[in-house]
């Protein structure tokens, strides 16, 4: 078993923090959207983003197997599939330009929004390298991911601040903040990885990515196919309904975060299977997503104030889609353990038979039957339940995305189950949840607040309530904020001994 020299703790948490200090540069680019967008005039943004993760399809399928190649040391395997992606990017961005067109007439737009939907094509390009560089990092120097979110989030603000606040250029310049930043981030990719780029090309491995293609190519159509209730919302519960759904999405996609803490669980579990990283992983992952969780949900009225007064009526929306994020992450992460412990492909070739017959297959197949509950039950809610209340078609549409994924964890902890077991940390996750609960609790008796500075402050005490219980009770929890202390020392000591180093010689 390969040796992996990945840090752990050390990765997750430099992403993690990465993730949410980008909330704060988030939220502003988001608020200079809603303070100057109408609530249709934001699902039509919302919706651009829609239409474009169809043609992100394949963009994913070499990403996949290129990372777990490059964490058994396969050499050439980044080259390969940066070049693979770029030619798929290419394409995918021809075929987009020549239907969009079409498909903004089928969605009614018109006007000046039809070139915004033509703008989004380079976004298409920049998805499909920064998927295969970053799965190249994440199976090397998975903190330099962190790293470059937060040029990509400083480099889209500042744009944004010049293109909408000084140039008055709302769709045109958040359009291009996202692309221009995406673009610097990808560069910075780039740069980071000019060992592994400058391997030589193996189209063997292309030639085995390619059978195992069908597999991913499967699931990326499952998973396409389940979210397209979020299509469904825009063209049957109008621009108005997807408007207050993407409103709660920005609170709920925190939530997510979260998972970042185990982002170097993956590359680990492929080059040593150690199953005690991941239920060291799993139990750092609930002691960050959990109060997360419960401090959005006490706070939800001012959150949503803040974007804008009108979201304040989609607080029913915004408390079902953080349980459903939440739920949503524990999927995620068993996901990821699974298809960290299969080894179908450990020898740098993939058999289509043992594909059919594997672990990993049986996981690409659950966004079908999320589909297959989903689907039927969105277009027979919107279509006779809703009216013209575009609040009641999100709630609902939010409620049987939360049922699909409940189901859906169950059927995949199953899977898991059968062949790789996680213990699940009950008495952690108890101490978790007590402290969760007064925190929460607080915060449901102080008035709601209207303003960013004391939302933020509302946030913040309830995040300080929380730590403080812990720490009180939870030995652990104790240990980790030694360790994490101890690493900072260690950066900083670290760099305080290089710097010595180049100034003894600059002076030899």
């Amino acid at each position: 078993m390969r040796k992996n020299g990945i840090r752990l703790q050390y990765s997750g948490f430099i992403i993690f923090a990465a993730q949410i200090l980008s909330v704060i540069t988030g939220l502003a680019f988001t608020l200079l959207l809603t303070r100057n967008m109408t609530k249709q005039e934001y699902g039509i943004w919302a919706n651009i983003f829609d239409l474009i993760s169809y043609f992100l399809l394949l963009s994913g399928i070499f990403p996949f197997w290129a990372i777990r190649f490059v964490a058994r040391g396969k050499q050439g395997a980044a080259k390969t599939g940066l070049l693979a992606n770029l030619a798929i990017s290419l394409v995918s961005a021809a075929v987009y330009i020549s239907l969009a067109p079409l498909l903004t007439g089928a969605f009614h737009i018109s006007g000046p929004y039809v070139f915004m939907y033509l703008v989004a094509f380079a976004q298409i390009i920049n998805i499909h390298l920064i998927l295969m560089l970053e799965s190249v990092l994440r199976a090397t120097k998975p903190q330099a991911v962190g790293y470059g979110l937060l040029i990509e989030e400083t480099t889209k603000l500042a744009l944004a601040y010049v293109l909408i606040i000084r140039l008055q250029q709302l769709f045109l310049g958040a359009l291009l903040s996202i692309i221009i930043s995406a673009t610097v981030q990808m560069l910075y990719y780039v740069s980071i990885t000019r060992k592994e780029l400058r391997q030589k090309i193996q189209w063997a491995y292309a030639k085995e990515w390619l059978k195992g293609s069908a597999a991913n190519l499967y699931n990326a159509v499952g998973s396409q196919l389940a979210s397209t209730t979020i299509i469904m919302l825009f063209l049957l519960g109008g621009q108005e309904a997807r408007g207050n759904y993407q409103a709660a999405i920005t609170f709920t996609n925190i939530i997510g975060y979260s998972l970042f803490l185990s982002y170097a669980l993956y590359p680990k579990l492929l080059a040593e299977n150690n199953l005690k990283d991941a239920a060291n992983s799993l139990k750092i992952v609930l002691m960050f997503a959990i109060p997360i969780t419960t401090i959005i949900m006490a706070t939800s009225p001012s959150l949503l104030i803040v974007l804008n007064i009108h979201y304040s009526e989609a607080q029913p929306i915004l408390l079902i889609l953080a349980i459903d994020a939440f739920i949503l992450l524990i999927q995620q992460f068993h996901a990821s353990v699974v298809l960290g412990t299969e080894k179908l492909d450990e020898e740098a070739t993939i058999s289509l038979r043992k594909l059919a017959k594997s672990r990993m297959f049986k996981i690409f197949t659950l966004p079908y039957i999320q589909a297959a509950i989903s689907l039927p039950t969105v277009f027979i809610i919107l279509t006779r339940f809703t009216g013209d209340s575009p609040v009641r078609a999100a709630f609902y549409v939010a409620t049987i995305s939360l049922a699909a994924h409940s189901i859906i964890l169950l059927i995949q902890y199953a899977i898991m189950y059968s062949t790789v077991r996680i213990p699940i940390p009950w008495k952690n996750i108890a101490k978790y949840v007590l402290a969760s609960a007064v925190a929460a609790a607080v915060l449901s008796v102080l008035p709601d607040t209207t303003t960013l500075t004391l939302t933020f402050a509302t946030v913040l005490l309830g995040i300080t309530i929380y730590t403080a219980i812990l720490l009180a009770i939870d030995r652990e929890a104790r240990t980790l904020v030694g360790a994490i202390w101890d690493e900072i020392k260690n950066v900083i000591t670290g760099k305080a001994n290089k710097q010595v180093k180049n100034h003894k010689k600059i002076i030899a």
